[in-house]
């Protein structure tokens, strides 16, 4: 993966109305293990690892990488959030010069207990403002299996637009893009 471009990271802890979204520290290695084990989280996303496997290769200070939030609810991790760069090699781009300029793309994933509350819409918008104000101007693209029907009701609601379906990992995927607000124009 690319690098975010210039952008100071770690940022300053963001704060939204219930979230933290920080940088990782040690204490979150068990649910960042949690999340690839499980079955529900990784259910659009390539399958569970084995937990033995997580155990051996994740390391003490997971997700410490440009791009990665742990998302925070009062003072525990429930998820993360990821802006990072779209691997040139994959399907799908919005760029026709893809494998020159990666673009930037946001991920998440949420412990099942977490669910329905809201936490993704409000950490994911929360990422996504804070990525304009970092690389202003610069258009953020999600994929999703088109069957992952939370997936899809967020990006909708994080106003992601569609510009393609193609297929990946034996499905159908469905990739929006996100156009940040344009500058107030001057008086």
């Amino acid at each position: 993966m690319a690098e975010l471009g210039p952008v100071a990271w770690p940022p300053a802890p963001i704060r939204t109305e219930r979230l933290v979204l920080r940088e990782s520290e040690a204490r979150d290695r068990a649910v960042f293990i949690e999340l690839f084990a499980s079955p529900e989280v990784r259910t659009y996303l390539g399958g569970p690892r084995p937990i033995d496997e997580l155990e051996r290769e994740v390391p003490e200070l997971p997700g410490r990488r440009p791009g990665v939030f742990v998302i925070d609810l009062a003072g525990s991790m429930i998820g993360s959030v990821t802006i990072e760069r779209r691997d040139a090699e994959r399907p799908g781009h919005i760029r026709p010069d893809a494998d020159e300029a990666e673009e930037a793309e946001l991920g998440y994933m949420f412990l099942p207990e977490a669910w329905g509350h809201g936490y993704a819409a409000e950490a994911c918008a929360a990422a996504l403002g804070w990525f304009a104000d970092a690389v202003p101007g610069e258009p953020v693209v999600l994929c999703t299996q088109t069957a992952n029907d939370r997936s899809m009701r967020l990006a909708a609601k994080l106003g992601f637009t569609e510009v393609q379906r193609f297929e990946e990992w034996g499905a159908e995927q469905w990739m929006g893009v996100w156009s940040p607000p344009a500058p107030p124009h001057p008086a």
